[in-house]
């Protein structure tokens, strides 16, 4: 009988909720022995968006969109070693485009079971974006989706 759990994908944002969500993958992969997979996209979209709507000119797109990919892989290399510090192998993908289609892209490509997403952000900017892009996902997903809201994730990733 196939495992119910065999590979997770989490996205990753940068925000504390994505970072938490990340450590429950962490602690879910260990013990459900399972692989694990840790996206960031780069949201090339929205930034397409921006310019179009000429609140970035060129360059400042540009800018931003390199920004966005170093920050991307601070953050993959940071849940990366949260991983490692448990034991657990984990692959790394940074992606361009919208958040919603590159993580379910993802996540079929790499024939995911379940989807892990960070709860609500306080903040509203980063809200609404992730918001949109987690409702997508939930929508659009041909695997499970959960939305990681565990207040003692950091006490339960310590002791895993």
């Amino acid at each position: 009988m196939k495992s119910l759990i065999s590979h997770i994908v989490t996205a990753v944002t940068g925000t504390d909720a994505s970072i938490l969500a990340a450590k429950y993958a962490i602690v879910l992969a260990k013990q459900y022995h399972c692989k694990l997979t840790a996206v960031y996209v780069v949201d090339t979209a929205t930034i397409r968006q921006l310019t179009l709507s000429k609140i970035f000119i060129q360059e400042e797109a540009a800018e931003y969109e390199k920004s966005l990919e170093t920050n991307g892989n601070r953050y993959l290399a940071f849940v990366d070693e949260l991983a490692h510090a448990k034991g657990v192998k984990i692959d790394k993908i940074i992606r361009k485009g919208a958040i919603f289609t590159e993580v379910l892209h993802v996540a079929d490509e790499k024939k995911a079971d379940l989807i892990l997403l960070g709860g609500w952000e306080k903040d509203t900017k980063t809200r609404d974006i992730i918001g949109h892009s987690h409702r997508e996902i939930m929508a659009n997903a041909k695997c499970s989706v959960v939305l990681v809201k565990e207040p003692n994730i950091d006490q339960i990733y310590k002791h895993a």
